[in-house]
């Protein structure tokens, strides 16, 4: 079925992370376990565009979310266009395929106080995991690092001299992140902090008290945490601390393309999507400020 040579592919030549290769693989075996109860068969390149659209349905009727269907066939097309390059099929069966309809959420960043409430709550409280959880939040609000990219950080990564940190983006591609002086400062509690576990040598910056590699998982869990506590809002995530960042730089003044280079982004469409609060508060300045409004 030429799996293991798309995700090498994808791995290798597209320089996908590891973490959407895994994604990838997840949403091929879904389909084949569909093809395979369905059609009692096994290869999915000769799968056709009603038979994908059998499943499509199913996954409807499941209750399956339009945008996680819409990921799952993504995925599936991007095998198609695989086998088209290594010339296994002649015509990819989703090529005329329209993705479902999705309506866009309005992710809400948290305020500035809000974000101030949470580092306030973690000022005073000097063990190990405190001061990580610390520093965790100030380099989501700082630097707009994702995720992945900050679980994946290493003691390397960070350039105490230069004030900066090395980040390993998508598509293996490296930016530098500039850190604010209080971040320093965080940073050099943090590792003294982490000098004290039992580590084995191991790279990473962020740990566990056990002194292993920290993970997504507890990183959601430590931001929903501090934050449900100060915030309403019903998205509480390290995405959403990522969201404030750039869309704070942007009420602020900063210039787009600046905060695509922080975020990592390969285009401006991408970071465009921030904007929208930016607007909002361009607007209010403007009917506050403008002579017109005044009479």
């Amino acid at each position: 079925m030429f799996i293991s040579e798309f995700t090498e592919y994808l791995l290798f030549e597209k320089q996908y992370s590891k973490h959407t290769v895994v994604a990838y693989e997840a949403d091929l075996k879904s389909f084949l376990e569909f093809y395979q109860a369905e059609y009692g068969a096994v290869r999915i390149q000769e799968a056709n565009y009603p038979q994908i659209r059998f499943w499509i349905v199913k996954l409807v009727n499941e209750g399956v979310t339009n945008r996680t269907i819409n990921r799952k066939v993504s995925s599936l097309k991007t095998y198609y266009k695989f086998l088209l390059k290594i010339e296994e099929i002649d015509k990819n069966p989703l090529v005329k395929h329209q993705a479902l309809k999705v309506s866009k959420k309005l992710q809400v960043p948290f305020s500035t106080q809000e974000v101030e409430d949470v580092l306030l709550s973690l000022t005073d409280d000097q063990d190990f995991e405190s001061i990580r959880d610390r520093l965790i939040v100030e380099l989501f609000y700082a630097t707009g690092i994702r995720r992945i990219e900050l679980v994946d950080l290493k003691l390397s990564d960070v350039d105490m001299s230069k004030g900066q940190i090395k980040v390993l983006g998508k598509r293996n591609k490296e930016r530098y992140l500039p850190l604010l002086s209080s971040v320093r400062e965080t940073v050099r509690k943090y590792i003294e902090a982490r000098e004290i576990l039992e580590t084995e040598g191991t790279p990473f910056l962020f740990l566990t008290k056990k002194g292993v590699k920290i993970y997504e998982t507890l990183v959601y869990r430590i931001i929903n945490s501090y934050f449900s506590k100060a915030s309403s809002k019903v998205k509480k995530s390290p995405h959403i601390l990522r969201h404030s960042f750039a869309t704070h730089l942007l009420n602020e003044g900063a210039n787009l393309n600046a905060v695509k280079e922080l975020l990592g982004h390969s285009s401006l469409a991408a970071t465009q999507v921030y904007t929208h609060h930016s607007v909002a508060q361009l607007a209010k300045v403007y009917e506050q400020s403008h002579p017109r409004n005044k009479k």
